[in-house]
């Protein structure tokens, strides 16, 4: 097939869990065969980078059948919503730049609001292939948590209910995702449920035992409400009164908001895989107390490092966490994160290392080169390709 993915970065050219997954999918899409166009951005005043550069990040041949286009996305504006407007005349250069062979493609998939101007001039008759759109985690319909949260939502949200409308196809991580897009009036025949991915890479074939005396959690993320950091951070002083517990955490947490004690680590922004493979190695358990969320890829990571893992039943989540692996949370606030860090802290070695056990065995279902083959038959199965 010939596929042209269109997307707002990708890794490691733009941090962040949507860039991971896009430069993932479009390797396996290559590998697989498929001829793909990547039409990609990095932010304004940044380098662009060239095919090279991106056929090196990605561990592809030089000579593989992948074409790319980068653009830089329009410098951020200072009024409120001024991420839409930049949005939509990216997906208008974005259009401009493929035009001239826009019909050439069997299908276009394309993340976030990348396809805005398309699914724009498809309404008006322009003869476009089948689009198919992906919004990673649906937060804006998810529960806002203070005003400035609201103030997004409640921009967000027609925007991203007009794209997923006028698509012809929606992409979801399935879960609580697949019945929020139903929800905005998207029909069940064009959702496509597929999960995340995870790089074979990161999964490690045995991990070291639990010791008795000791029970390390980590978190990772970025100092943001919707991550459950205040409540995490609520809850952390109360479960240092057991001399066994220590937390690691890695993310760009400010200095200001950082708990003093010598059972607790901050790390910072660790983007270095190798690094941050090195802090999961150190612990047991992964929290991820967050508010809302599509599918994390540091639940994947972490579950393939061999950690036991509590989070929050929010978006795709409990497609790969429950009892068996660790302990998912219904609703997070202060009392339920302590009960379930709490219970987790205090089972044994063995039935620790059980759940950690099965946290490997679970992700190796989710390796990139498995979901790239589901991605594209269900996309091969659409647009009627052999």
């Amino acid at each position: 097939m010939k596929i042209l993915l269109i997307t707002d970065g990708i890794a490691p050219f733009v941090v962040g869990g949507m860039q991971k997954h896009s430069a993932n999918l479009v390797r396996e899409l290559v590998q697989l065969g498929h001829h793909v166009t990547l039409l990609h951005c990095v932010p304004h005043g940044v380098t662009l980078p060239n095919r090279a550069s991106v056929i090196e990040s990605m561990a592809l041949d030089p000579n593989s059948t992948l074409k790319t286009i980068c653009i830089a996305f329009p410098k951020a504006g200072l009024f409120p919503g001024h991420y839409l407007k930049e949005s939509y005349v990216y997906s208008k250069y974005c259009f401009d730049a493929v035009k001239a062979d826009l019909t050439s493609f069997d299908f276009i998939y394309a993340k976030g609001f990348t396809a805005w101007y398309f699914l724009f001039q498809k309404s008006k008759g322009t003869q476009i292939p089948p689009i198919g759109v992906k919004f990673h985690g649906y937060e804006m319909f998810q529960k806002p948590l203070n005003w400035r949260m609201r103030l997004q939502h409640w921009l967000l949200k027609s925007p991203v209910i007009w794209n997923n409308r006028q698509a012809d196809f929606v992409f979801s991580y399935g879960g609580k995702i697949t019945s929020l897009i139903e929800g905005i009036g998207v029909s069940s025949s064009r959702i496509i449920s597929i999960p995340t991915g995870i790089d074979p890479s990161w999964i490690v074939d045995t991990f070291k035992a639990s010791a008795a005396e000791k029970r390390t959690i980590l978190f990772v993320g970025r100092y943001e409400r919707r991550k459950g950091i205040e409540e995490l951070h609520a809850v952390i002083p109360g479960l240092l009164q057991n001399p066994k517990v220590h937390f690691e955490l890695i993310g760009p947490i400010p200095h200001s908001k950082r708990l003093k004690h010598d059972r607790v680590t901050y790390h910072g922004q660790l983007t270095n895989a190798a690094e941050i493979k090195a802090v999961m190695d150190q612990c047991q358990i992964l929290v991820t107390p967050s508010h809302s969320e599509g599918m994390p890829n540091v639940i994947m990571e972490g579950m393939s490092r061999g950690l036991a893992v509590v989070a929050t039943d929010v978006g795709a989540v409990a497609a790969v966490v429950d009892a068996s692996n660790g302990v998912l949370i219904s609703e997070i606030n202060q009392e339920a994160l302590d009960k379930a860090l709490n219970q987790i802290i205090n089972v044994s070695e063995t039935e620790l290392d059980d759940l950690r056990r099965r946290s490997l065995s679970k992700v190796n279902e989710f390796v990139w080169s498995k979901i790239g083959q589901v991605v594209a038959k269900e996309i091969g199965e659409r647009v009627g390709a052999q």
